[in-house]
């Protein structure tokens, strides 16, 4: 490949997303109520319009991407795949390094791959207004920018640690036209109840969550949103892995590992679940899911059932969770603090399709600044973990003298996240990793809960 950079044109991006629940390796694990029967569409109604329900547990492995929502998308997608010539060079490494980079769109990360889709379903069934939630803040200048686009009004209950750390997102999304909030709030019962028990709370995903749910739960005009960690949010987000398909074979690549940030699990199901039917057929393709050690839920949580919110509002999912009471250090990679992990990422890691690492946020951090200093593009800090473990993996190469084809998901920009490239580089920034008694504590809570059939 001459070029260090592969762009498709308008007319070569995907007109379907893939579903890859008709090929899992076994039936998709069901969404439970607490006493453990099965929650079916009607129980769902409340919170997500018909359309995104019905492509929850759609049978079909392709669905059409409606016309209005391609016209929208259109503006950023196909994203660019990039050689990263240079890294190569400094590595001194045999390995091939791309990055696809979802950082070109309007809010700055792949979030706004689904948003509009899950923007477009709500208009189209007479929803006046969403309620969700944000870490960092990607998901909610996604949506922000989505609602804006379909005339819908926008509630983002962020969660407190980020909403001071990154104002800049958070006037990203008044920008668009949205509300939003740091939570845990006194605005729902759930925010209340935290702030009672614990005034200097700094929030978590799983709180936020509870208090869109809320909202959503008790307004007759609000549906709610989920960024990640839900079906038919990494059905939508599969774009960027079909496109990324077909860029690999323009530059005549056969990839031998992708690599991608977890938090919820849009992002890596995102980039990786189009190859996993490759995988399951026998392919020797690596699929690497990158965590930080302070909210390490692949890799120390357990493979059980567990409330998807701090407040038990959001339904019950088989997921690796470390349990929905646990509250994260306030790393600067908010889009990663979420105490599970998506149900379809899970059984996959459970089968052992895909592997799961986990980092510190300093060497993260110094890998994003070598990423930056020679690509020329400052990665999210979310986005820091998948090319720390890239880079590892290029200098494992230089020392065995393989050839090998590195592919990341580069989930966003860091543009919005400067104080934290401020705190490293003086050498403020402090690496946490969550200790073992205080995982066994939340992993206590978990409900002891399986199907009823």
């Amino acid at each position: 490949m001459s070029s260090n950079k592969i762009i498709l044109s308008e007319s070569e991006m995907p007109n379907a997303w893939y579903n890859i629940i008709p090929d899992l390796p076994s039936p998709m694990t069901p969404y439970l109520k607490p006493d453990g029967s099965i929650i079916g569409p009607a129980d769902l109604a409340p919170l997500f319009p018909m359309e995104l329900i019905k492509q929850e547990v759609s049978p079909e492995r392709w669905i059409e991407i409606p016309d209005e929502v391609k016209e929208i998308i259109r503006i950023w997608r196909p994203s660019p795949l990039h050689r990263a010539f240079n890294l190569e060079k400094e590595l001194k490494t045999p390995a091939r390094i791309y990055f696809k980079n979802e950082g070109v769109s309007p809010s700055g990360s792949h979030k706004t791959n689904t948003a509009v889709a899950q923007a477009y379903y709500n208009k189209k069934e007479g929803v006046t207004r969403i309620a969700t939630e944000t870490g960092a803040g990607q998901w909610g200048s996604a949506l922000s920018y989505a609602c804006k686009h379909f005339g819908l009004e926008c509630t983002v209950y962020m969660v407190k640690v980020s909403y001071e750390q990154k104002p800049y997102r958070r006037i990203l999304m008044e920008t668009f036209g949205a509300k939003v909030h740091p939570s845990p709030t006194k605005l729902t019962k759930v925010g209340r109840e935290i702030l009672k028990n614990d005034p200097d709370c700094t929030g978590s995903l799983g709180i936020a969550i509870s208090e869109a749910v809320e909202d959503a739960a008790t307004h007759d005009d609000t549906k709610y949103s989920l960024g990640s960690v839900l079906n038919h949010v990494i059905l939508h987000q599969t774009i960027m892995g079909l496109e990324l398909k077909k860029q690999l074979q323009i530059a005549g690549e056969k990839p031998d590992m992708i690599i991608a940030c977890v938090g919820g699990g849009s992002n890596f199901g995102g980039f990786t679940f189009p190859f996993v039917a490759e995988k399951l057929k026998g392919s020797n393709i690596r699929l690497i899911a990158v965590e930080p050690t302070s909210c390490p839920s692949l890799t120390k949580g357990q493979y059980r059932y567990d409330y998807g919110d701090t407040g038990k509002m959001a339904p019950i999912a088989k997921m690796y969770t470390l349990g929905h009471d646990f509250v994260p250090p306030g790393i600067h990679a908010g889009g990663l603090r979420y105490h599970g992990a998506s149900p379809l990422v899970s059984m996959l890691k459970d089968k052992k399709v895909i592997e799961a690492i986990s980092y510190p946020q300093n060497p993260c951090f110094e890998a994003a600044v070598l990423f930056a200093r020679t690509e020329g593009f400052l990665p999210a800090p979310e986005t820091s973990h998948a090319i720390k473990a890239a880079i590892d993996e290029a200098i494992k190469c230089a020392k065995t003298k393989e050839e090998k084809c590195i592919v990341i998901g580069f989930s966003g920009h860091g543009h919005f996240d400067l104080t934290a490239y401020e705190r490293f580089l003086s050498g403020k920034l402090e690496d946490y990793e969550y200790p073992e008694s205080k995982i066994e504590k939340a992993l206590k809570n978990l409900p002891n809960i399986e199907p009823k059939m």
